[in-house]
């Protein structure tokens, strides 16, 4: 069998077994898809895929259905991720670009995808320890009272009271906001809170002491802070027939915050999507689902980690889309931010 046309075939099959849940024999393929070949020789190449592993007869007289091997074919042989319409970029954008903060573009990227892919969506929220420092802030409230101003490159911004032991003038207050941000602009977390403890003076350095720990203990308070958002989980009703095999399961992880981030897998830059079928997967009970990922952050810097998750029947095509569209807008949203 030719190979361009084995993959026309083993594509025509996972396409048709996605769109109508049931398994696929050749008379449907030679009516759906115009695969220049006669019914038996389609009937062939399907008995070959299937030698190879990439179809399976799940029962007697039935139609084929793709296995994880083959769904691993498609997803490889895959020449361009597919393309969204001017349509979808302009709801995504309009969706995206009307948040208000940090947890809003999460929320908002969570809902996005869950609508746009009709599965279960996972975002993590961009960790603290790989960001950086974009500027602090320091807000004179009283003589003896400041506000400290964390600001990240992931968008999140944190705020704390520092209490002086003496009074400070607006010139010193300048001067101390300078010295700060040269010390901490453009550092990673642990970088900038190293500069930062490096740059208070052993004696008469009170001032500079009480704004730099209270800065220190901002930047730590949320170190390993990996929190995550899910949506979509409804989703997984439309899976009914295989419940017990694949969603139970998948239920049960959406609890497991571990599980999910483990599932996503680490953050991967300049647009590349992972797709995990199947056994790829680090649980065995959830042998029956796929994971779509990719990570996102500003300047081509991976912070997070975003994606689907759900069975193995879905559309990868569009989905793969889907995920790395939404990332690449969340990222320019925490660029400009």
């Amino acid at each position: 069998m030719q190979e361009d046309r084995k993959l026309a075939v083993l594509r025509a099959i996972v396409e048709d077994y996605v769109s109508t849940e049931e398994p696929v024999g050749s008379k449907a393929l030679v009516e759906r898809h115009r695969l220049g070949v006669s019914p038996a020789t389609v009937r062939n190449d399907m008995a070959v895929l299937e030698d190879e592993g990439y179809i399976t007869q799940p029962h007697t007289s039935a139609g084929r259905v793709p296995t994880d091997k083959g769904y691993r074919l498609f997803v490889d042989r895959l020449t361009t991720v597919k393309a969204m319409t001017t349509a979808e970029k302009r709801a995504i954008s309009t969706f995206l670009e009307g948040a208000v903060d940090l947890d809003d573009v999460v929320n908002r990227s969570v809902r996005l995808l869950s609508q746009l892919t009709r599965q279960v969506a996972v975002v993590q929220y961009p960790t603290l320890s790989r960001s950086t420092v974009r500027h602090i802030e320091l807000v004179l409230l009283s003589p003896n009272r400041l506000l400290a101003v964390l600001i990240l490159s992931t968008g999140r911004v944190e705020q704390r009271l520092v209490e002086l032991a003496g009074e400070i003038t607006e010139d010193e207050l300048s001067d101390l906001r300078s010295r700060v941000n040269r010390a901490a602009m453009g550092q990673t977390i642990a970088a900038a809170a190293q500069a930062l403890r490096d740059i208070v003076p052993p004696v008469d350095g009170d001032t500079m002491r009480s704004v730099v720990e209270v800065l220190v203990d901002a930047m730590e308070d949320h170190r390993s802070d990996e929190r995550i958002a899910v949506g979509g989980a409804a989703n997984l009703a439309r899976y009914g027939d295989s419940f017990d095999s694949a969603v139970r399961p998948l239920l049960e992880a959406l609890e497991e915050h571990v599980v999910l981030l483990k599932l996503l897998g680490e953050a991967q830059t300049g647009g590349a999507v992972t797709v995990r079928i199947g056994r790829e997967g680090p649980y065995e009970q959830l042998s029956s689902t796929s994971v779509v990922a990719t990570g996102y952050g500003p300047r081509d810097e991976a912070l997070a980690t975003l994606g689907i998750v759900g069975p193995t029947r879905m559309d990868y095509p569009g989905t793969m889309a889907a995920v790395r569209a939404v990332a690449r807008y969340v990222s320019r949203i925490l660029d400009e931010g």
